[in-house]
């Protein structure tokens, strides 16, 4: 995946008024010029941030998110307020901003300076006066915004910062991103089905159905040096068992993957998709499900979905452009079975085949294994377990009246002991609080089968993200009690309603 941060900028606008003088709005622009280049320069912050002056009236603040609104660079605005900003004059603005936005409620100096501090340098230093009039007519506006309070040159408030502008980069992707269906969803199964032409009204995602036949005839013509390059490649990169290398029984079958893999990437380039679904009960002409061809496109940063699983495959897509350059993994997932201990109890997390080698831990092997579903010939997959560590499961559903965003916070452990039966990939986790109310709450909430497991995207981003979408999430964590969940579900019906 192309670094998705080149070239994306998030807007510095800062806020006063006249009343003060044209030489402390001389200093005003001067320290918003730093904070803006100090973030820029901090390693924290993924994008470029411009500092783009002072507004002082309704007329400037109109024109600047106007301009902000049309400059397809821009992902966010981050306001703060040096001074007193009276707030009727950004009513306007904010009726027409299209563009998430951060309040950044920070000061210039980190400290006081008790044996100098005077009337000048209090008018000057307010915003700690300034923020809260301006959040005032934000929440009187009932307008969606993340709040970051904190001294600017801190490494946990630039790191704030730049995850808030790792959201505002997704939620600018979703508006733009093209999912690429090939067949339906599973047969009569509820979940992985849900309302298309609302999704693109409220995230921007067109999501396209093909027949399995569009991506078969790109197939037949993949030609036996290319497919020799790729397997070049795989033999590079990974560990291939005996029978799968050239001459032996199984090859042809990892030549298939190629094949496939090599279709699927000129079909979603050549039609601009980020993301793609598949099925086992629409392969017609094909020889095998696509499972190493799709682990090997999602470790390139396309969405995947199983069994149709739209929602899943653009949301794995999202999480991948927020959680690049982060050195940790996100795949497309699902809760396969179960370990319940006396000590809380664990879940083994796979799926048939497609599991994202981005979380793998360790150099990965390539292998042809039976499937026993779909009525087709044992695919080539990647086999590896996952990383330890703190990780999530994050759900988007379609509800009916509304989208839901799940997320449970889990930790990623090293299995009890080998599984040297287990065909495909996999990842052990333990749920918070535990398996059971985890479970429990999962199910309470509605969330799906399939899930975007991520060590790359934090549980405060995704808050951040269904603000900008003004979509309900609920966190599944430590604190979760299931009295508590289902409360928050009935009162949750009546907000959004």
């Amino acid at each position: 995946m192309k670094n998705p941060f080149t070239g994306k900028s998030v807007w510095f606008i800062t806020g006063s008024q006249h009343l003060y003088g044209e030489e402390t709005l001389k200093e005003v622009a001067k320290d918003a010029q730093k904070i803006a280049d100090g973030l820029s320069a901090s390693d924290q912050v993924p994008v470029q941030v411009i500092s783009k002056g002072v507004v002082t009236t309704s007329q400037e603040i109109l024109k600047v998110v106007r301009e902000a609104n049309q400059d397809d660079s821009c992902v966010g605005i981050a306001l703060w307020m040096h001074t007193f900003s009276p707030a009727k004059m950004w009513i306007a603005g904010l009726q027409e901003m299209a563009k998430p936005f951060v309040h950044f409620h920070t000061q210039f100096y980190r400290e006081i300076p008790w044996d100098s501090i005077d009337m000048d340098y209090m008018n000057l230093h307010q915003s700690a006066h300034g923020g809260r009039e301006f959040g005032h007519i934000v929440s009187r506006m009932r307008i969606n915004r993340h709040v970051i309070a904190g001294y600017w040159q801190e490494e946990a408030v630039q790191k704030e910062f730049g995850d808030w502008a790792r959201v505002a980069v997704g939620f600018t992707e979703a508006k733009t991103m093209k999912v690429a269906r090939f067949g339906d969803n599973m047969r009569t199964v509820a979940v992985t089905d849900g309302d298309k032409v609302t999704a693109q009204q409220k995230f921007g995602m067109v999501v396209d159905g093909y027949g399995i036949m569009d991506l078969v005839d790109v197939m037949n013509g993949v030609s036996e040096r290319e497919i020799d390059t790729v397997i070049a490649e795989y033999e590079q990169l990974y560990e291939i068992e005996d029978a799968c290398r050239k001459g032996q029984k199984k090859h042809d079958t990892l030549r298939e993957e190629a094949r496939v893999e090599l279709a699927l990437r000129r079909f979603l380039d050549a039609g601009g998709y980020t993301a793609f679904t598949t099925t086992f009960e629409d392969l017609h002409g094909m020889k095998q499900l696509p499972g190493l061809a799709v682990q090997r496109l999602m470790a390139d940063g396309y969405g995947f979905g199983g069994e149709g699983d739209w929602k899943t495959s653009a949301m794995t897509h999202i999480m991948k452009v927020i959680g690049y350059g982060t050195g940790k993994g996100t795949s497309f997932m699902e809760d396969y079975t179960y370990h319940f201990t006396a000590d809380g109890g664990r879940v083994l997390g796979a799926h048939m085949l497609e599991v994202c080698p981005s979380i793998a831990k360790g150099k990965v092997k390539i292998s042809v294994q039976p499937l026993g579903i779909g009525g087709k010939s044992d695919p080539a997959r990647m086999i590896f377990t996952a990383e330890e560590g703190e990780a999530l499961n994050a759900s988007l559903i379609d509800i009916g009246d509304r989208f839901r965003l799940v997320v449970n916070e889990v930790v990623s452990v090293t299995p009890d002991a080998a599984l040297p039966h287990l065909p495909v990939a996999s990842v052990l986790w333990d749920p918070k609080p535990n398996l059971s109310v985890g479970a429990a709450a999962w199910i309470y909430t509605g969330a799906a089968h399939h899930s975007v497991y991520s060590q790359s995207v934090s549980s405060a981003q995704l808050e951040m993200l269904a603000s900008m979408w003004d979509i309900e999430m609920i966190l599944i964590d430590d604190s979760t009690s299931l009295r508590s969940l289902q409360n928050e579900l009935r009162w949750n019906d009546v907000s959004f309603r």
